[in-house]
């Protein structure tokens, strides 16, 4: 009975709205009516099928359902960006090459040490040799919003910089940064970016003795200096232009002694900097340090596919909402006996979401009468390694982020209770969770803001982390999150239409609307 009278309100609603415009009325309906389980299905049976051998990033398979996505974009009439609605991204694998040293000169003495016991090289360092005065520049932060900055009293220009480890007050509840969560300062990468804006050429890193006993430098365990991890476990990462990279390194204790004098020097530095909350930075005296760290590059290009959608107000098409679905998922058992099942296929994870992004680009293409604002639809290359197409894309964007009004991701619509959804995005962009709940109206689900944790854990991430609002649609994990089993036939395709049709009705509200959206308490820790 209550969801028979929010049926009876919503169709009220819709004749009141078009009360005189039955034009508008019928390319509403029309947009709506695009929106079908068949249609969803028809994607997720083509993207989760064994042909695709579980779209892994990178490989041919995933290569074979971007240009899959690019001819449905094309066959909308959405506009491409960039050539064939496909955005590349240089994906690949960093190794150690054999040459490799650091060295510090104090005082007209120089002192070399080993590489794997004395310092390790990060994952994003650079190919690149390096020699340059030493300046400490604490956690290596610069926080504007909590008011801290360890550069705040130093030039670092063309010097090669000393940092800690996390970030201050490390295990207080208390503290400005997340309490005592990490915050995304604590992050390496976050340091290294930081390092490089200010004009550091190197950056020495050293674990944080105060909170931490071992002062082992751990960098990144490259398989050429273990013997017991395979190079084939090398991750796919994101290869950044050389001339973009510093060399990055972390120290162990000898070179900690050889700095400051001892252990306990570096200690008292942190000591003043967690109590005062203020950069006690200087450079060494009588200090150089020389680095060279090698890398050796394998690339393989992916895609991000992205269609647009121009709005029709000649204002406001200059802004965009985009609605995003990562199209990848984990591949295939490289080992498995005959006749098993070793495809992980992800129908759910995300041929799903992916889908729903196709059908709301063929409903918005569909209209006559075109939203005010502009659309991106994206479909990210891979999320599954840690948000990489995502990520790339908001380094590399197709539209201005100033102009990017919005982000609606959809991962995983098509499982458990066909009557609940979960809203994530609670905790940070309340004006768009409004606008969700008012237009559930129209749909009826139970909405569900109990899931704040998967916010870093999705494509929303990497928008948030840029300070654009953003809302996360999700039906919830199950068994078959994945393992071989998360197939096609698994899903209720009913409910991944509905959660489309709750998410198209949420982005014209945000297309039609001319307002901006706040982002409160972005805390989040982006991993």
């Amino acid at each position: 009975m209550q969801y028979l009278s929010r049926k009876i309100f919503f169709f009220l609603s819709l004749l009141l709205i078009f009360s005189g415009c039955s034009s508008s009325s019928k390319d509403f309906f029309n947009a709506v009516d695009q929106i079908k389980p068949e249609e969803i299905k028809k994607h997720v049976v083509f993207l989760s099928s064994d042909s695709l051998k579980g779209r892994a990033t990178p490989s041919p398979e995933l290569d074979s359902a971007a240009n899959y996505i690019a001819r449905e974009f094309s066959s909308y009439g959405l506009t491409s960006l960039n050539k064939n609605f496909l955005q590349k991204i240089s994906f690949g694998k960093v190794d150690l090459a054999l040459d490799n040293h650091f060295r510090i000169k104090r005082n007209g003495k120089g002192k070399d040490f080993k590489i794997k016991s004395d310092f390790m090289p990060f994952e994003m360092t650079a190919n690149k040799e390096v020699e340059a005065p030493v300046v400490f520049a604490g956690y290596g932060i610069t926080a504007p919003e909590y008011k801290y900055d360890d550069y705040s009293n130093i030039d670092v220009k063309g010097k090669i910089v000393f940092i800690l480890r996390h970030e201050p007050q490390e295990n207080e509840d208390s503290s400005i940064f997340n309490g005592s969560l990490p915050s995304v300062y604590s992050q390496i990468e976050e340091k290294v970016n930081n390092a490089r804006r200010h004009g550091a050429i190197a950056l020495i890193v050293a674990t944080d003795p105060l909170n931490h006993t071992s002062l082992k430098p751990q960098g990144f365990p490259w398989p050429s200096l273990s013997s017991f991890i395979p190079k084939e476990t090398l991750p796919i990462t994101l290869i950044g232009p050389e001339d973009k990279k510093i060399p990055v390194i972390q120290v162990g204790e000898d070179a900690v002694l050889e700095l400051f004098g001892s252990v306990d020097s570096l200690i008292n530095l942190q000591k003043q900097i967690d109590s005062s909350l203020s950069a006690k930075s200087f450079e060494l005296t009588d200090c150089k340090a020389s680095i060279k760290t090698s890398t050796e590059i394998m690339q393989w290009p992916s895609y991000n596919v992205a269609g647009f959608l121009e709005g029709s107000d000649p204002v406001l098409k200059n802004e965009v909402i985009i609605v995003g679905a990562h199209y990848d998922h984990i591949g295939f058992k490289k080992n498995h006996r005959p006749g098993s099942d070793y495809i992980f296929n992800g129908a759910d994870d995300n041929a799903s979401g992916t889908s729903g992004m196709l059908s709301l680009a063929k409903a918005f293409s569909s209209m006559s009468q075109k939203p005010k604002r502009s659309i991106l639809f994206i479909g990210f290359a891979g999320e599954e390694i840690g948000l990489l197409g995502s990520k790339y894309y908001t380094e590399n964007p197709l539209i201005p982020l100033e102009k990017t009004c919005a982000m609606l991701n959809m991962d995983m619509i098509g499982r458990n209770s066909p009557d609940t959804l979960y809203v994530i995005g609670n905790s940070c962009c309340p004006d768009l969770i409004e606008i969700n709940k008012l237009e559930n109206e129209k749909t009826g689900f139970i909405l569900n803001y109990s899931q704040e944790k998967y916010l870093p854990y999705s494509d929303q991430a990497s928008f948030l982390k840029m300070n654009i609002p953003i809302i996360f649609l999700h039906t919830g994990e199950h068994i078959d999150y994945h393992k071989v089993s998360d197939e096609a036939p698994l899903l209720d395709y009913n409910k991944a239409a509905k959660v489309t049709k709750l998410a198209f009705y949420t982005i014209l509200h945000l297309a039609n609307d001319n307002k901006h959206y706040k982002i409160v308490n972005n805390k989040v820790t982006f991993f």
